[in-house]
Formats: structure tokens, C-alpha cells, sequence
């Protein structure tokens, strides 16, 4: 077993085959899970990511053989030096700008796109790992990667539900009925520590004012309960949790 995994370390047709082909598998399986998810980016993303980081690692290991073997007689001849981490870098650097396109930021003021984002920078930084042959550090990168947007977002979620803070973002029917909104959040218990106000108008209609509050809860208070409850406030149009 030692011999094989050895053997696929080095450069040859069998190593290149069994690179490429994990890094479709490794980086298809995380895909389809932000796939499901109904993400921007999904299987067939996160697939040719992970794959040409891979194949980027591949072209640097060959080229770096070639100048050492094949073309060592002209490389001395013109006296050009090669540095295959280059090729590495420049996919860490690039992906960023695929990474952005992920980013957006909806009407609510809630930031969407950020686990995408790091998603699909470290899939490329282990199609990196695969193409050096570094099957340990690929392995368990997949498992955490993996992890981190299968499993994890379960505790996140509980972690969030019984937190006591809490963003809140509503639209009231007008501005003026900020104080009483206020009013009925002090009569439960509830600190407002700060408050954003947006007092641009929606889309052909009246303006629809809306406000971001920044609370603190009382303890043992359910995010879903306070929701429910301030959704049936008069002075209420829309109202999300960010």
C-alpha cells in the first residue's frame, strides 16, 4: 500500500489520472451539497475549480521536469529560470474574483455569498494539494471543507436561535412609527442598542421605510417566538431576522 501511494507521489501517467480524477470527485461531492442548496455556485463549479487548480499544479510539476530534463540544454542557452509555485499562487490570487461574483447583498441588507465564496477558495486551495500529490493534506482538507457546509451549519444554526443578540430588520408603514415600535420592543424586556435607518423609496411605490435594530433579548427569549409576535404589530409591513 506504502509502494503505490509512493509510486502516484511521483510524476507519470497513473499519478496525473488518479489527481485529476479526485480532484472531480472531491470537488463534485462539495458542489452538490451548495447545489442543493440552491447556491450560486454548485456541482459543475466547484468541480472545474477544484480540477484546474489541480491541473495548474500538474502543468508546474511537468514543466519544472521538462526544464530539468528535455529542455535543460536550452533553458542554459537563453538562461531562463522557472518557479512552479508561481503557478500555485495565481490561482489563490484568482480565484478571488470568482469568489466576488458569489457575493451579493439583498434588499434586507443581509450579505449572501460568503460561505460560497470561501467555498470555492478553499476547493481551489485542495485541487492545489491534489496536483502536488499530497493525498493526506487533500484528504483531510476534503473532510473539513465537507464538514464545515454539511454538518456545521446545524450548530450554527442553535448557536444563533439561542443567542441574545439579535438583527432584525423591519419595514413599518411609517417612519413615525418607529417610536412606538421601540416602545413595544422596552415593553418586552428587550434592549435596542442601535438602529439603522433607510429612508429610500421602493419601486414606484410610496416610500416604504426601513429600519435595522441591533437587540439584545432577554434571556431564555426564542428568535422565532419574537418574530411571531412583533409580525402582528400594526406599525409592521415586513419583518426578517438578518
Amino acid at each position: 500500500m506504502i509502494e503505490i501511494v509512493e509510486h502516484l507521489r511521483g510524476f507519470n501517467v497513473a499519478s496525473v489520472l488518479v489527481r485529476l480524477t479526485l480532484a472531480v470527485v472531491c470537488g463534485g461531492l462539495i458542489g452538490v451539497n451548495r447545489e442543493h442548496k440552491r447556491r450560486p455556485a454548485g456541482f459543475r463549479t466547484y468541480m472545474m475549480v477544484c480540477l484546474g487548480a489541480a491541473l495548474t499544479m500538474v502543468l508546474g510539476q511537468y514543466q519544472y521536469l521538462m526544464f530539468d530534463t528535455v529542455w535543460k540544454d536550452a533553458q542554459l542557452q537563453v538562461g531562463m529560470t522557472t518557479d512552479v509555485t508561481r503557478f500555485g499562487a495565481q490561482v489563490i490570487n484568482g480565484i478571488g474574483f470568482l469568489g466576488t461574483g458569489t457575493i451579493l447583498i439583498t434588499e434586507q441588507r443581509e450579505v449572501k455569498g460568503l460561505t460560497t465564496a470561501a467555498g470555492l477558495w478553499a476547493s481551489a486551495c485542495m485541487g492545489l494539494a491534489v496536483g502536488a500529490g499530497f493525498y493526506e493534506g487533500m484528504l483531510l482538507g476534503f473532510l473539513a471543507i465537507f464538514l464545515s457546509i454539511k454538518v456545521l451549519p446545524y450548530f450554527e444554526g442553535l448557536l444563533v436561535a439561542w443567542s441574545r443578540n439579535m438583527n432584525l430588520y423591519v419595514e413599518l408603514t411609517a417612519l413615525e412609527r418607529m417610536k412606538d415600535f421601540i416602545q413595544l420592543l422596552r415593553g418586552m424586556g428587550i434592549q435596542v442598542y442601535d438602529v439603522e435607518i433607510d429612508r429610500r423609496e421602493s419601486s414606484g411605490e410610496q416610500g416604504r421605510p426601513s429600519v435595522v435594530f441591533y437587540l439584545h433579548l432577554p434571556k431564555h427569549q426564542s428568535h422565532t417566538q419574537l418574530l411571531a409576535i412583533l409580525s402582528y404589530s400594526p406599525d409592521v409591513r415586513t419583518i426578517d431576522e438578518i
